[in-house]
């Protein structure tokens, strides 16, 4: 490893570090939540609709996984 490079680890079950967990949230806050599915298919349908919507935002999926902290803004 480079020595200009500090690895900084991350405390374990800490879903909160990690941006996939809030891509996830980002998708249930605003596409799956407070929905009664009426069978699987019906639930697969909607992740796809949620994350096919999200595909098409990709400056959305930037913005949710940059942290403050980890680039020094």
């Amino acid at each position: 490893m480079p020595p200009n490079i500090t690895l900084m680890p991350l405390p374990p079950r800490c879903p909160e570090l990690n941006p996939v967990e809030n891509v996830w949230q980002f998708m249930r806050d605003n596409w799956l939540s407070n929905r009664i599915f009426k069978s699987y298919d019906d639930i697969v349908d909607h992740c796809c609709f949620a994350w096919n919507r999200l595909v098409d935002q990709p400056w959305r999926i930037m913005s949710i996984g940059m942290r403050q902290w980890a680039h020094g803004y």
